[in-house]
Formats: structure tokens, C-alpha cells, sequence
């Protein structure tokens, strides 16, 4: 009986020397100067309440840039997030702090839809990831392998061009009306299915397969772009609010069925022939790199091939698919761009051949569209999160470890200080004032494809298709609106900023028939 008091002055000395322990950290944290906090947040749930189910999220982000400052953090129930809208903050944290913020966040999609993180573009920073995009930029995404490949690129978009004339002269009169989106994503899907997997996508499945692997593709990028609850409150990981997670098992489920077929399929075939190295398409390389430095991974190797494999189809599937329906609304409704874009190239090209990758270079007018295209409308206006792996300070500001980062590209992308009329479409500003600003990475006002050690490595390759499709498109048809009315340019949700309505086009053909043969 005589211990209880002592216990009892213990365990208040202990709650004492606790409590001074917490009351100092927190007097020290605010003594550092943190970034401005977003207003209104309510206990536990701290903004998400301002996240509205009627706009896209980087759309309500930019709003609240307007209010509180290119630098503000925003609290995702019990995690906090850095936004950042500006291309000066930007550049400081891809470069001066780009190893620091080169880790990703452990997600609930990135778990379910990417391997268990085993997919490179979702993975933290590991060792991991470093030797995984080593083989996919070397492998797949060099200069020297992408003109090796570039007969796949010539042959699918000749393919793709000649298909829509067969349309036209299948109608018998002067009007074809197409859905853009779905048929920029044919070809997209073929052209990286050929150099993936060695197969077209339109002739990789039999049955229904091809369909549900196509929905399963789109719906990566959908499912991305949910609240999950547990990637805001880790306690809740057990519960499935919204169903979200078990539709991820499902989409997950399909194509890891596709790319497991796949890849026995590889295997059977290496067994039964040596294979020179002209003829290997990117999962046979990963297949051998895998059975040499396995050791290397930090997962099986069936799972690091199926994944990786998976990753460069997904980096490149939606991206391009989105920014060349982007492209084509906007040339749709300023009619003077289409028409300088097609007088461009009957002057370069002529109307006796179709245009080919190589003329390219001689159609600046072209490059400068996609460029606008790409500031005006990234396909990813919020690049991939980002999360700090130390206590680091940006801007002048203490961000502490395991702080997620948000860059808001479209944001930063329309600085009025920087671009004149910035919400104009003006691909003249690239042959002007801006020619010198790309999207490679060296410039900071523009970066679409992201910047630093994580930006998408698939750069080259992404303006190699988007090009050669677009060019071709305009060149071999006269292409028209349904309606005089100008085309709705609403965006939707997602992961990637998806033109919500459908992109119904007239097509009639404006070269001699015998370039389509």
C-alpha cells in the first residue's frame, strides 16, 4: 500500500518530463518558419472538406494558389502536403533539393496498382528503382534505341492513316464522323504494345480480353485520381470506404493476368530459339537483364519484368493519348492555327507522299502546337506527389521529412509573369519570344513531363508519336467541327486531365488516293 503513492509521483513526473518534451519540440517548430497553411481546415480532416466533387482537384488547387501564395500547405486529413505553383520553387526543389524530394508516398493505388510499389514510376527511392529505370531509359528510351524502333512508329501511324480513308470510302459521301480519343488511343496502344511486347495491341488478346485490358489501362488512371481514406488516415487501411481498393484488386487482377500471359509466352519462345538482338522487343531484354542481375531488385523476378513492362506502357498510353485530343480541340477551335499547321506542311511535304518522321524537323510551326498544347493542358497538371525524405527548407521555409509534394505544372505553367496572355492559345510564342523554352527539362517554366531525378524518361519517345500522329492527321485530312458552336473544353477527374466530353470530328480526305495505299 505504501508504493502506490510512489507510483503514483512516478508516473506524474513521467507525464511532466513528456508533456515539457512535447511543449519544447513544438516551441521549436514554431520558432522555424513554415510555409503559409491553407485556411479553414476542420479537426482530423483538416481541407479535404474544400476538395469539391463537382471540379477537378488541380482546379480547386489553383484557386487556392490565387489566395494564399505560390507556397502553402494543405492537410490531407493527418498528412500534409507542400503545393507548390510556381517555377522558381519548382527549380529549388528539382534541383538544390531533388534528391531530398525524390521518394515517392506510400499510396493505397501505388500498392495495389504498381506491384506492391515494385513499379519504378511509383516506387520510394530505393536502389530498387535506381537500377529499374537504368534498364527501361538504356533498354527502351535511348536515342539509338528509339531509331532503331522507328520503323514501328512509321508503320503503325501509316497503318492507323490509311484505316481512316478506308472509313471515309466505306461511307460513299463527303463526311466521316470519328471519335478522336478512341482512335488516338489505338494507336497509341498499338505502338507501344509493338515495342513492349512484340504485338499489337489489337492482336495481343482473343476475345473480350483486349477490352477489358484497355478499360483496365483507363481505369489505372482514374483510380489514381480517387480519395482513398487510408492514404489520409493510415489507421483506417482495414476499411474500404467508396469500395475504391477492391475495384483497384480487380483492375490489378486483369492485367496482371495480361502481362503473365505475356510473359510465358516470352519464355516459351526464348526456349525455342536464340534470339538475335534486333529482334528482341523490351520485355525480352528485361526478361535476360533480370536473370543476370536479379540480385539487384528488390522483388521477384517475374514481378520486377511484368511491372516494369506494365510502367512504360501506362507512362506513355494515356499521356499521349490525352495531350493529342487536347491538341486537336484546341486547333478545332482556332481555325487560323489549323489552317497555318496544314499550309506548313503542304509546303515542307507537298500532297504526294505522306509526311514522315524525318520531315518533322522541318515543321517548327507543328512542334510549337504540341508545345502549347503541353503548357496549356499537361496531361498530368499535378505531377506525380512527391515526399521528403529529411527536414530540408524551401523558399526560405522548414518542411519537415515525410512531407508530400504537389507541384502544380498547369499552374506555374500560365505565370503570367512570365508568359503573355497566358491563357491564350499561342503557338507563335514558341517561334518567338519562348523558342528557346522546352520541355525536356531545361526549362523550368515548362515542365509537362516533370523535372529532376524523377522526371518521365520517355520524353523523346512521347514527342516522336505525338508528332508523327498529329502531323499525318492534319496532313491527310480536312477536319472539321460537328457544329458551329466551339468545342466544350471542360476537364474531368482523374490522374491525367482528360477532355471530358467525346471529340467528334468530320474527316474528309485532302490528298490523292493513292497516298493512302
Amino acid at each position: 500500500m505504501e508504493q502506490l503513492p510512489l507510483a503514483g509521483i512516478i508516473f506524474a513526473l513521467l507525464f511532466f518530463l513528456y508533456a515539457l518534451f512535447t511543449i519544447s519540440r513544438r516551441s521549436a517548430a514554431h520558432r522555424k518558419k513554415l510555409p503559409p497553411e491553407c485556411g479553414g481546415a476542420w479537426p482530423v480532416i483538416g481541407h479535404l472538406h474544400l476538395l469539391s466533387t463537382k471540379e477537378p482537384t488541380h482546379i480547386t488547387l489553383s484557386k487556392l494558389a490565387d489566395k494564399y501564395g505560390p507556397i502553402f500547405t494543405f492537410r490531407f486529413g493527418m498528412k500534409k502536403a507542400l503545393i507548390v505553383s510556381n517555377w522558381e520553387i519548382a527549380k529549388e526543389v528539382f534541383t538544390t533539393k531533388d534528391r531530398i524530394f525524390a521518394s515517392r508516398p506510400k499510396l493505397a493505388a501505388s500498392n495495389l496498382l504498381g506491384y506492391d510499389y515494385a513499379m519504378m514510376g511509383l516506387s520510394p527511392y530505393s536502389p530498387h528503382w535506381r537500377h529499374a529505370r537504368k534498364i527501361a531509359t538504356l533498354e527502351l528510351l535511348t536515342n539509338h534505341r528509339l531509331e532503331q524502333l522507328q520503323h514501328i512508329r512509321a508503320a503503325e501511324v501509316q497503318r492507323w492513316n490509311n484505316k481512316l480513308y478506308e472509313l471515309w470510302v466505306k461511307r460513299k459521301d463527303e463526311k466521316l464522323v470519328v471519335e478522336m480519343k478512341n482512335l488516338f488511343a489505338d494507336i497509341t496502344l498499338n505502338t507501344i504494345f509493338m515495342m513492349v511486347i512484340g504485338k499489337r495491341f489489337s492482336t495481343a488478346f482473343d476475345g473480350h480480353d483486349g477490352e477489358d485490358c484497355q478499360k483496365a489501362l483507363r481505369d489505372v488512371f482514374e483510380l489514381f485520381g480517387m480519395f482513398v481514406p487510408s492514404d489520409s488516415f493510415p489507421f483506417l487501411w482495414w476499411l474500404d470506404f467508396g469500395g475504391h481498393q477492391k475495384r483497384m484488386k480487380k483492375t490489378a487482377k486483369i492485367l496482371d493476368g495480361a502481362f503473365e500471359k505475356f510473359l510465358k509466352e516470352h519464355r516459351q519462345r526464348r526456349d525455342r530459339v536464340k534470339l538475335e538482338m534486333k529482334e528482341e522487343d523490351f520485355m525480352d531484354v528485361m526478361i535476360s537483364r533480370v536473370n543476370e542481375d536479379g540480385n539487384l531488385f528488390s522483388f521477384d523476378g517475374d514481378t520486377v519484368v511484368k511491372a516494369t513492362c506494365l510502367n512504360m506502357i501506362l507512362g506513355g498510353f494515356d499521356t499521349m493519348t490525352v495531350t493529342m485530343t487536347w491538341a486537336l480541340s484546341l486547333l478545332l477551335n482556332n481555325e487560323e492555327s489549323l489552317k497555318k499547321a496544314q499550309l506548313e506542311l503542304d509546303e515542307q511535304v507537298g500532297r504526294e507522299r505522306q509526311v514522315q518522321e524525318s520531315d518533322v524537323k522541318n515543321l517548327p510551326y507543328l512542334q510549337a502546337i504540341v508545345k502549347e498544347t503541353l503548357r496549356l493542358y499537361p496531361a498530368a497538371p499535378l505531377l506525380v506527389p512527391h515526399e521528403s525524405m529529411e527536414d530540408c527548407t524551401v523558399a526560405g521555409y522548414y518542411i519537415p521529412a515525410g512531407t508530400r509534394l504537389i507541384v502544380h505544372a498547369q499552374k506555374l505553367q500560365k505565370d503570367p509573369s512570365f508568359w503573355e496572355n497566358p491563357y491564350e492559345f499561342r503557338p507563335k510564342r514558341f517561334l518567338t519570344s519562348q523558342k528557346n523554352v522546352d520541355v525536356r527539362g531545361q526549362s523550368p517554366q515548362l515542365i509537362p513531363f516533370g523535372n529532376g531525378r524523377r522526371m518521365c524518361p520517355g520524353i523523346s519517345f512521347a514527342l516522336q508519336v505525338m508528332h508523327l500522329t498529329l502531323v499525318n492527321l492534319l496532313h491527310g485530312f480536312n477536319i472539321g467541327r460537328m457544329s458551329e458552336e466551339p468545342l466544350d473544353m471542360e476537364e474531368s477527374f482523374g490522374l491525367t486531365s482528360v477532355r471530358k466530353a467525346p471529340l467528334e470530328v468530320v474527316l474528309s480526305p485532302r490528298l490523292p488516293a493513292h497516298v493512302y495505299e
